[in-house]
């Protein structure tokens, strides 16, 4: 009879794996690879102080405040952007959560997900709890190993399950080796740990939010509540099954690469707070104006020809902030009318202020969507959409898009990420704050705004209700 406590499953390449999320030192990364992830961190507190202004995150915090405050003698540790104490685990709930609620961050093309969303929120409530949250260094250099892990385990979960499920998925298993890191758990229980987040995680089914849309988004908050939660069980001696997604000798190819091949840098920024696969669409329409402005006044419809998944988006009149984000017509409409008014597409534009405007929802019912084959085989390496405008007066006008900035291969600059941050940040309660995040994220050597004798300013940056 096999002993489930001492045969653990660990292979040679989990060994790896875990060698390398417990060993990893900031020294050990390239320079380039920890300056973008700076950048990182700062483009998520971006997304999350916008996202901290919706229902959705009004709704997940008070969830984690009653119910799953830490109990007896248990570590509290604050909700971002919020301050209020819960468990570790609800707090990265309401963390991931909160930066879900705007479909404005970072995304790694070969997983079809986003692995920054649960990480983030995991990283800064383990290292709360922990004492840790002033060790900079130790927090990039656990966010370089959840991107590094994550990315992988996300191509790993696609490559051997038959269905398409989120990031929260995948990401609880990445989390969960992140916060074994950061607590100092063993070899052998981080590897539990990431057995028992596998086990645990939500294997939620990602076109069906898709076709019927709501606050459940990506499952990233899910995914980073169930990674600390495995992480604090294997700190207690639970065991869990060998993560297959770590192990599975049909990803070797995907492991083998780790801490030599560095995919950090390639994940894409998205600079419009909807679905990326709404954003070629978007991109070629932004393409034609570059190069002509026009009346939109005159545009008779709209035909857009775009891969299986973006015409899946559809909902050209969407009821909510979280239908707005998982549309095609809704963005590809509200961008027209943001060029038009001489600005960017913002958060705004998902709100329910501009839910209101009739302008908006007139050109969104012009639009016309047709599924195209050689789109659908290029997916998800290549996100391609191709816009076509019908004026009035019977001019046409086409535009192909093959790349959305932000892509690796056409990336934005550091400036646009930070500007950015910026129209995120600036219209919510928490603008007061931009100078003293971007200087903790980007230049953590510089003076920071006064804190008060109890908090650290990064405690108050990060945590303060005001």
């Amino acid at each position: 009879m096999t002993d489930h406590v001492t045969d653990t499953g660990l292979n040679n390449q989990a060994a790896h794996v875990i060698a390398f999320i417990q060993e990893l030192k900031l020294s050990d990364i390239p320079p380039e690879v920890v300056t973008h992830a700076r950048y990182l961190m700062l483009d998520l507190l971006g997304v999350a102080a916008a996202g901290r202004q919706t229902r959705t995150a009004d709704i997940i915090i008070d969830y984690a405040l009653g119910c799953m405050a830490a109990g007896g003698d248990s570590p509290s540790v604050p909700i971002l952007f919020d301050g209020r104490l819960a468990s570790t685990a609800g707090a990265a709930l309401a963390g991931g959560m909160m930066i879900d609620a705007i479909d404005a961050h970072d995304g790694y093309k070969p997983t079809k997900g986003h692995v920054g969303c649960a990480l983030l929120p995991s990283i800064l409530a383990a290292l709360a709890k922990t004492g840790q949250l002033e060790d900079m260094d130790g927090l990039l250099t656990a966010l370089v190993t959840g991107y590094e892990v994550g990315s992988r385990c996300g191509v790993a979960l696609h490559r051997t399950a038959s269905d398409y499920h989120t990031s929260g998925a995948w990401m609880a298993v990445a989390v969960a080796g992140v916060v074994s890191r950061i607590c100092g758990l063993d070899a052998a229980a981080c590897w539990h740990a990431m057995g028992i987040a596998e086990y645990h995680g939500p294997r939620s089914q990602m076109m069906r939010v898709i076709d019927y849309t709501s606050m459940l988004k990506d499952g990233s908050g899910w995914g980073a509540m169930a990674g600390v939660s495995a992480a604090e069980m294997a700190a207690l001696g639970f065991t869990g099954a060998p993560a297959a997604i770590i192990r599975d000798e049909e990803c070797t190819d995907i492991w083998e690469t780790l801490g030599k091949e560095w995919l950090l840098p390639r994940q894409y920024i998205k600079l419009w707070p909807v679905c990326r696969w709404a954003q070629p669409a978007m991109q070629a329409v932004l393409t034609l104006w570059q190069e002509e402005a026009f009346d939109i006044q005159q545009i008779e419809r709209i035909e857009i020809e775009t891969f299986h998944e973006s015409l899946r988006l559809a909902s050209p009149h969407p009821a909510s902030s979280d239908e707005a984000q998982y549309s095609l017509c809704w963005p590809v409409a509200a961008l027209l009318v943001a060029l038009c008014e001489g600005r960017e597409v913002t958060a705004y534009d998902v709100s329910e202020a501009a839910l209101a405007r009739a302008d908006i929802h007139s050109l969104s019912g012009r639009i016309t969507l047709t599924e195209k084959a050689a789109f659908n085989q290029v997916f998800p390496a290549l996100r391609q959409s191709e816009v076509h405008l019908y004026f009035r007066d019977g001019r046409h006008r086409s535009a192909f898009s093959a790349h959305t900035r932000g892509d690796p291969e056409t990336p934005v600059s550091y400036a646009e990420m930070t500007a950015k941050f910026d129209r995120l940040i600036a219209p919510t309660p928490l603008a007061a704050r931009a100078e003293g995040l971007r200087q903790i994220c980007l230049n953590p050597a510089a003076a920071l705004p006064e804190a008060s004798l109890m908090e650290s300013p990064l405690n108050q940056l990060l945590f303060s209700s005001n």
